[in-house]
């Protein structure tokens, strides 16, 4: 799976060991990551429950980089996901923990592998493969369940000037959290894709505390996005501060987007100014106290009357006999995203707020709790008519061991529920269980 990508990593390889691989070797990681996850969504109106547990595998490869003025270097990755339990009843077929098999139940295991060939020269790093993961305001890879999404393409960051980062790029394929294929690139509701994602932006460190960030992206025959935000940190003594996170977005319609073919947006199941098209402005600002092992979080996100939020969503993407790909679950860049739902439905108004506390203050490290609650108001209705709301509560507690023989195994149990009137998706009650582990060979 992707020749290509992993016949590159083989050349660049042979290239170390001939062009003083001492970097190479010196720098590199190999590290094995174990996660263990149960699964239960519970659809409280009648609809397919979902109950499932599976063992997750990946194995990264890390090189360093070969000595010269460019140095070269090769990323490799290996993916392996094993059904625990949940047959046919417990998996819908539409499920985004596991792929499906033929009978509609999930598949007793599933594997990929992918590379990236990366250069360095100076301060500038660029990647080329297929074991992408960007984290950045127009794109977020989602690692919600057993094995991470992942992307194909190039990327390109370079921080030549201080206080500077800038980052490039072009994505042609993702790689699905329950699948072993690629797909193209899309958005919600969509059946046919892209192979051609681009983006440019900038992170510029104003003052130590403030940090101001601009990002243009382009989903081909989808939509075109604009993103502006700033972040600032207020600090009042040595264990308080005060964090200002403001974002804003622009999205609107490009090429066949909107003119059928498939490539109409669904508007995430909402209204739509104009059928099908992307058409909108989004934006959020969050406030956090923190004070001590207690941060409280504030905020208010708006969504537009003319259409719903757009992100990168494969979900709808089939293969060639019409069976989902096990491309569904995605993320983007605003704190609504949440367990369950999203709330960036078309004049979707959402208030939010979160409570944490680091037990560390009290003499227990590694131990961390929280519970959030958003609530969205004044959703359109499809029709344009009327509006509905939507409200979801989240809680989790998360352990690492600090020490002994199982430093760094980690435990997180989250609980979700999400209810809504009028159109919002069904109510639901989440709970997922989760246990990681990270060996460092190298």
């Amino acid at each position: 799976m992707y020749k290509s990508s992993l016949a590159l990593a083989v050349a660049l390889g042979v290239i170390a060991q001939s062009a003083g691989a001492a970097g190479f070797v010196e720098d590199s990681k190999l590290s094995l990551s174990s996660r263990t996850m149960y699964f239960n969504n519970d659809n409280r109106e009648g609809g397919a429950d979902n109950r499932e547990s599976g063992q997750g595998f990946k194995l990264d490869y890390i090189s360093g980089f070969t000595e010269g003025t460019v140095g070269f270097g090769v990323d490799a990755q290996a993916l392996w996901g094993i059904h625990l339990d949940g047959g046919r009843g417990k998996h819908p077929d539409n499920s985004s923990f596991f792929p499906s098999d033929s009978d509609g139940s999930a598949v007793g295991q599933w594997a990929r592998v992918g590379a990236n060939a990366k250069a360095r020269f100076s301060k500038t790093e660029v990647h080329f493969g297929s074991a992408l993961a960007p984290n950045l305001p127009i794109l977020v890879s989602n690692d919600g369940r057993l094995l991470p999404q992942t992307f194909e393409g190039g990327t390109i960051q370079s921080k030549e000037i201080d206080n500077l980062t800038i980052n490039a790029g072009q994505l042609t394929h993702a790689m699905g959290r329950a699948s072993s294929n690629r797909t193209g690139l899309s958005v919600a509701g969509a059946t046919a894709d892209s192979n051609k994602f681009r983006y440019g932006g900038l992170d510029y460190k104003l003052t130590p505390d403030l940090t101001l960030q601009y990002y243009y992206s382009n989903l081909e025959d989808f939509y075109k996005q604009h993103f502006l935000g700033a972040t600032h940190v207020f600090k009042i003594a040595d264990n308080q501060s005060f964090k200002t996170d403001l974002r804003y977005f622009d999205s609107s319609s490009d090429g066949n987007n909107g003119h059928g073919g498939g490539f109409n947006f669904s508007n995430n199941g909402g209204y739509a100014k104009n059928t099908g098209k992307v058409d909108n402005k989004t934006w959020s600002a969050m406030f956090t106290y923190t004070l001590g092992g207690h941060a409280l979080m504030l905020g208010r996100q708006q969504v537009s009357d003319d259409g719903a939020f757009v992100w990168l969503n494969q979900g709808n993407v089939v293969d060639g006999n019409g069976r989902n790909e096990g491309a569904g679950g995605s993320s983007f860049y605003l704190f609504t995203d949440s367990m369950i739902n999203q709330f960036a439905r078309a004049g979707e108004n959402t208030n939010f707020g979160q409570y944490s506390y680091d037990f560390a203050s009290l003499g227990v490290p590694g131990l961390k709790a929280s519970v959030a609650y958003l609530r969205g108001d004044d959703i359109r209705y499809k029709s344009g008519h009327g509006t509905y709301n939507e409200w979801e509560r989240d809680a989790r507690v998360d352990y690492t061991i600090q020490e002994g023989t199982l430093k760094g195994l980690g435990f997180s149990l989250r609980q979700g529920v999400f209810r809504g009137t009028g159109e919002a998706s069904a109510d639901q009650d989440q709970t997922r269980f989760i246990v990681n582990y990270t060996y460092s060979f190298l």
